[in-house]
């Protein structure tokens, strides 16, 4: 473990996360991107020095010459970023849950806002009531390069219009899907983070109490769930 304290430590992780260079330019080797990595290896050899080796071997494979190798360097450097970042929140202020009161609409809103900045590669938002009201209320807040992925069942048409004309406008990567009747709703980060909410995410704390939970114990189960609905839902263009 570090010499310095996890909190800082913590807090140094996130936010090399949060400054990330554009993934469509990181092979480039400019200063910025060559300083940003230097301080990303620095960072995971105090968190851990072992598997720090495999992290730079990561970060060598970002400037191979080949696209293929190229894009396994950075989502592997990016997947233990995230590793790192979680296992340090577990051992300092454990999972997160945040309980909003009725009427705590921007609260409950900011904090989902949080989670969806955090995304560097894939977000995959699951909830039946995913629609137009949604889609200009979040989506705008995701960062550029990252994959959206909204499961959805109940409201497809003003969903689907919405989308397109953001695709549109934006540019955004955004894929539409739907399943069979569902009740859940949760947001996953780059394949490394599940959020549960309990109310759905345009109408969270307006009506009621709600809370936003981070899932860690069941993670891995639930995520293997709904890439599994994701799989085998009915595809929109």
């Amino acid at each position: 473990m570090a010499s310095i304290a996890p909190e800082q430590l913590l807090a140094e992780i996130e936010d090399v996360i949060r400054t990330m260079p554009p993934r469509a330019t990181m092979r480039h080797e400019t200063p910025e991107n060559l300083s940003w990595l230097g301080r990303a290896s620095a960072v995971i050899h105090l968190w851990d020095p072992i598997r720090s080796v495999i992290f730079d071997h990561h970060v060598t494979n970002i400037h191979h010459p080949m696209a293929r190798e190229a894009e396994q360097g950075f989502r592997g450097a990016l997947t233990m970023l995230h590793q790192a970042g979680h296992e340090l929140r577990l051992r300092t202020v454990g999972p997160l849950t945040v309980a909003m009161g009725q009427g705590s609409v921007f609260d409950y809103f900011d904090e989902v806002r949080k989670v969806i900045e955090a995304a560097k590669s894939d977000l995959l938002f699951v909830d039946p009531y995913l629609d137009a009201e949604f889609v200009s209320r979040y989506l705008p807040h995701v960062s550029q390069g990252v994959t959206i992925r909204l499961l959805g069942c109940n409201r497809m048409a003003t969903l689907l219009s919405a989308v397109e004309l953001l695709r549109q406008q934006t540019g955004l990567a955004i894929e539409v899907r739907s399943a069979g009747a569902f009740h859940d709703r949760y947001v996953f980060v780059d394949g490394q983070a599940c959020y549960q909410s309990g109310a759905s995410f345009k109408d969270g704390a307006k009506t009621a109490p709600t809370t936003l939970t981070q899932i860690v114990d069941a993670f891995a189960a639930v995520f293997t769930t709904y890439e599994q609905v994701w799989t085998s839902g009915t595809v929109h263009q």
